[in-house]
């Protein structure tokens, strides 16, 4: 990666992520490769989340490097009790209608401050779009990133097509989950040979005609189209017809993906300490997997936003402990609504010598370790992606936005997926088995390991896909000067 080496006119990136997990890890891994290219970088965390990442990570985590420097600006929420991820409609509504001034505010005041050169560029979460109204005040570029997959990401931009031939709201009662309505096949979507109702995100499950998380997303795809471009954190090879078919309907879409690979040229030890866990990292179970056999651990995390009840989480533990593997399990203090998650006293004493329970991890070492053989996964993109990174093959548990479609397209079109259907420990027994030991588990093995290899090529300096377009967005938007 070429890197611009004059500090006098240093191009200054104000990174602005979604204020949740999910969404502020890819921004930073992108901040930081930018900074490696010769930006000056402001990163702009709510208020609530930098006091957490504090918390978690030490007081003076955050203190960055001259050139690469941490802002907050409120999210417009009271802050919860407990340290958790905010409730996502009302975080959604919250920051659309507030963030704004506040957003406009810090533009200005970095724009006054002497010891920081000018703001030349804006990149901001693709749900955070109302700093696109900031960028065009400033008349500087904006760039949208969308934290989704390809194909959830164009699910997201056919919302208005769903809505006009009257797909969504679903007409009557809650009975659609059952009556097979959301089995209804979806032909037209560009770049998506087929697709079911219910493999769209989920947010169209919704018999509200003013349901907020569908006025949100039309409103935030509907400004994508004021962008100075669009990234996407994916890579060519994976999601090449989907990408194909973004060329007539929005901005230039270039996707530089996966950011955790590109980011591993970027040998930096300040920058190397920033980090973005939310929640304080065991790192005890990497030593832990150092003492197991290869591809023998199941490794089981639904993420950062992912609730269940605690019926699912007993049938999960059960599932786990009659399949006989050994699993890392990752149980975050408000996996389960509204109460504590706790696990059966039997179920940990009839586990505990091939169990390991941990409250979070760094999941990127994790899944690149050669212990892990399986991955049980709310198909989040960024586990998704780190997955594919470490050539792991998954049991998908989509929960929620486009999981669903990430659990369609790793099972159907990239090989490299089963889904559970239903929570029931038996189903959960029988896929753990034929994940780790069946005929289907070591197929999906061999192809997570040609997506690995693929993966790899694409961040690859000089020629790879993601590398090129990285470089290219970099010199044909952010530092365009017209």
């Amino acid at each position: 990666m070429g890197s611009l080496r004059t500090t006098e006119n240093k191009p200054h990136a104000v990174c602005i992520p979604y204020p949740a997990q999910g969404h502020v890890n890819p921004m930073l891994k992108l901040a930081k490769i930018l900074h490696f290219k010769g930006f000056h970088i402001t990163f702009v965390n709510s208020e609530y989340n930098h006091k957490r990442l504090l918390k978690a990570r030490g007081p003076d985590s955050l203190s960055g490097l001259p050139s690469f420097r941490f802002e907050t600006i409120p999210d417009g929420l009271p802050e919860p009790e407990v340290d958790a991820t905010q409730d996502i409609p009302s975080l959604c509504e919250s920051t659309r209608r507030t963030c704004l001034p506040h957003f406009k505010n810090l533009l200005s005041k970095l724009n006054n401050a002497s010891d920081a050169p000018p703001i030349t560029c804006i990149i901001s979460d693709g749900v955070m779009s109302f700093t696109v109204e900031a960028a065009k005040e400033l008349g500087i570029p904006e760039v949208l990133f969308w934290t989704t997959s390809a194909c959830g990401f164009m699910c997201y931009v056919q919302y208005q097509q769903l809505v006009d031939k009257g797909l969504t709201p679903l007409k009557g009662e809650k009975h659609y989950i059952t009556n097979g309505y959301l089995d209804t096949t979806i032909d037209w979507v560009p770049g998506i040979k087929e697709i079911r109702l219910k493999d769209i995100p989920s947010f169209v499950r919704t018999t509200d005609p003013d349901d907020l998380m569908v006025d949100f997303i039309l409103g935030e795809c509907g400004r994508a189209k004021k962008a100075s471009a669009i990234i996407l954190n994916t890579f060519d090879a994976l999601e090449h017809d989907v990408l194909e078919a973004f060329s007539s309907i929005l901005p230039p879409v270039y996707s530089i993906g996966p950011l955790n690979l590109l980011l591993k040229d970027v040998a930096d030890k300040d920058l190397n300490t920033i980090g973005s866990n939310l929640w304080k990292e065991d790192t005890e179970c990497l030593d832990w997997l150092d003492n197991k056999e290869p591809n023998s651990v199941v490794y089981v995390n639904f993420g950062s936003i992912t609730v269940m009840t605690n019926e699912q989480l007993v049938e999960f533990a059960w599932g786990l402990a009659k399949s006989n593997k050994t699993f890392l399990w990752v149980i975050r203090p408000d996996l389960v609504a509204g109460e504590n998650a706790v696990l059966p006293p039997e179920f940990v004493t009839e586990t505990k010598n091939r169990g390991l329970l941990s409250h979070w991890c760094p999941q990127e070492q994790v899944l690149a370790h050669p212990a892990i053989g399986g991955f049980l996964t709310h198909s989040g993109w960024n586990s998704t992606l780190e997955s594919i990174c470490g050539g792991v093959p998954m049991i998908c548990w989509p929960f929620f936005a486009e999981q669903q479609t990430n659990c369609r397209f790793c099972c159907n079109e990239w090989g490299i997926g089963m889904e559970i259907e239903d929570v029931k420990r038996d189903k959960i027994e029988s896929l753990v088995k034929e994940l780790m030991d069946g005929e289907k588990g070591r197929v999906m093995k061999e192809k997570a390991l040609e997506w690995k290899t693929k993966a790899k090529d694409a961040a690859s300096a000089p020629d790879g896909s993601s590398f090129l377009n990285l470089d290219n967005m970099v010199r044909q938007v952010l530092l365009d000067k017209n």
